[in-house]
């Protein structure tokens, strides 16, 4: 075996062209395969590092987005009462009451206009979500119209920058400061003081209330307790949860659209090194005789030829997956489709994304050459030394 293996690698150095070509071949349907895990993963990386597991948020029942949901105020403090809330080292519940709208904004450099998120959170928002920290300006003063932008809109919006003021909501809005929450969603956000955001968009009411709990395994007591409160019209959910279940309809429609083209292109690499391996047999059938002249019998013949093929799947996966690991240095937006707003996030590579793409390569491989190594293992002897 360890000889047929050196033959085989032979062959593949003996004609560069074709195996360049049939590699090449292969590398850009791995490339599309893992740009598209990649991609699934970098957004479902974002949404879910949006929660804390420590984190409780309520919404109203039935709401599956922050934007759809109402709480009024009268809920609101019975929620941040609740025994199962963390205390501060100030004495106050650690609690977030929150509103939730989408403003639309002019891009940079351009008449299209996108949707971002516009988030009015408490006192205490910084320490319910301990992963956001300002790293230019500073905090806004609660009951100014002040604002601070996440770091992945610096440079996306037009006027949306540290020292400018935007307007939104019949008002001028300074921006003091600017936030890192650590790659996920809330870096696609501009976060204000509540009560001033719903003073100027006229609301009396938040879309949540996200609480810190002073121990994880008391949720299920929480949740029971409120979901069963007649005053109550609230849902509870772990946040991190909250927001793992908005990226699954994105994710999905990524995934679907993703796989198919690479299974579409994948046939065509499939027939390429098929083709390529026909090819091989048919100009090689006086050696595949003097082999089977010298001893080696028809499964060796076989593996050989599989080993080849392969071959051409791992390299083929090899440039891909090298070039596909470019993508991580590239940041896209798209449109998160259960909130309605713009979402920034990366191409992230997993070990399962490399694992998948080379089963996937050596698939193509494995199907490409199958039927070449079993027409060169069914060989006759001597039909194959007659060959011209």
């Amino acid at each position: 075996m360890p000889l047929l293996l050196a033959y085989s690698l032979r062959n593949l150095r003996v004609r560069k062209l074709t195996t360049l070509l049939t590699a090449g071949g292969m590398a850009l349907v791995v490339f599309v395969f893992a740009a598209v895990l990649m991609l699934d993963s970098g957004l479902k990386q974002t949404l879910v590092a949006t929660g804390d597991d420590t984190n409780v948020i309520f919404v109203r029942r039935s709401a599956e987005v922050e934007i759809q949901s109402i709480l009024d105020r009268a809920q609101a403090r019975i929620i941040e009462s609740q025994p199962e809330v963390m205390i501060g080292n100030d004495g106050a519940p650690v609690v977030s009451k929150e509103l939730v709208v989408l403003i639309a904004l002019p891009k940079r450099g351009s008449t299209q206009v996108s949707n971002l998120l516009v988030r009015g959170v408490g006192r205490e928002a910084l320490a319910v979500r301990p992963r956001v920290r300002i790293v230019e300006g500073r905090m806004f003063r609660p009951g100014a119209s002040e604002i601070v932008i996440g770091g992945a809109l610096a440079g996306r919006f037009e006027g949306v920058a540290l020292g400018s003021s935007i307007h939104f909501a019949q008002r001028d809005w300074q921006i003091v400061g600017r936030f890192d929450a650590g790659g996920s969603g809330f870096d696609s956000e501009i976060w204000g003081d509540s009560e001033q955001l719903m003073q100027a968009f006229r609301r009396d009411a938040f879309s949540s209330v996200v609480v810190r709990l002073a121990d994880r395994a008391r949720f299920d007591a929480l949740k029971t307790r409120l979901e069963a409160d007649p005053r109550m019209t609230v849902e509870a959910k772990p946040e991190r949860i909250f927001y793992e279940e908005q990226s699954r309809l994105l994710s999905g429609f990524i995934r679907i659209i993703g796989l198919a083209l690479s299974l579409m292109f994948s046939l065509g690499a499939v027939f390429g090194a098929t083709i390529t391996m026909y090819a091989a047999v048919a100009s090689r059938q006086r050696e595949i005789g003097a082999l089977r002249a010298l001893g080696f019998r028809r499964a060796s013949i076989l593996w050989a030829f599989l080993a080849e093929a392969l071959l051409l799947g791992f390299t083929g996966w090899a440039v891909g997956l090298s070039l596909a690991s470019l993508m991580t240095l590239v940041r896209v937006t798209t449109l998160n489709w259960t909130s309605l707003s713009e979402l920034a996030f990366s191409f992230v590579l997993t070990p399962a994304i490399v694992l998948q793409s080379l089963l996937f390569a050596l698939a193509m491989g494995f199907l490409g050459g199958f039927l070449p190594a079993v027409r060169a293992a069914r060989l006759k002897i001597v039909d194959a030394l007659r060959a011209a």
